[in-house]
């Protein structure tokens, strides 16, 4: 698992597509427990290179119910983006994840972590690669009803505070679906 971690830190395979250095950010161990997919870093992780060092992150964290020392336990926690380099910005906020991230790196990675119980699909494209046809026609009904996709998969927006305006207009989300992902997660880390 190391090698494979070290060969996808190493990897520069979206190169020739990045206006920077590629800096691929993720972490896992064989043991992890539950498997974060989100997007792909943003400028503040990539010059860090700790994934999730934001304020998304704290959101996230916030939504699971654990403190940063169980987010980065990697016997725990997995994170592995669908693009595992910053993308760039685009005219409405970042560019869309590298495509060749999951195609190359996905499968061989997620064979070797064969202790997660559960799987947080975080955004669309997430959303999109990994239920595929079973995704509703907007994020907002995928998240909905997200029970669809349990035992496997927990269908998330995007934690960003650029998403206050969505979790205000569906209220639901914080009522409904927060304590069932506090619920899970718990149940899964304290086992």
């Amino acid at each position: 698992m190391q090698s494979l971690l070290q060969e996808i830190r190493q990897c520069e395979i979206c190169k020739s597509q990045l206006n920077h250095v590629p800096r691929p950010v993720l972490n896992a161990s064989k043991s992890s427990k539950i498997l974060i997919i989100g997007q792909a870093p943003g400028a503040k992780v990539h010059a860090s290179g700790v994934p999730w060092d934001d304020k998304s992150g704290e959101n996230l964290r916030s939504w699971l119910g654990i403190d940063q020392k169980c987010f980065y336990d990697p016997k725990k926690i997995a994170i592995v983006p669908m693009g595992f380099c910053y993308p760039g910005k685009g005219k409405s906020g970042d560019l869309p994840p590298r495509p060749e991230c999951a195609a190359q790196w996905h499968e061989v990675l997620l064979n070797e972590l064969k202790e997660v119980k559960l799987t947080l699909l975080i955004g669309q494209y997430a959303q999109n690669y990994y239920l595929g046809e079973r995704v509703k026609k907007t994020l907002t009904d995928t998240v909905r009803h997200f029970e669809e996709y349990l035992p496997d998969y927990f269908a998330l927006p995007h934690p960003s505070p650029r998403n206050n305006i969505w979790r205000a207009k569906n209220q639901w989300f914080d009522i409904e679906v927060l304590p069932e992902l506090k619920k899970l997660t718990s149940l899964i880390l304290t086992k």
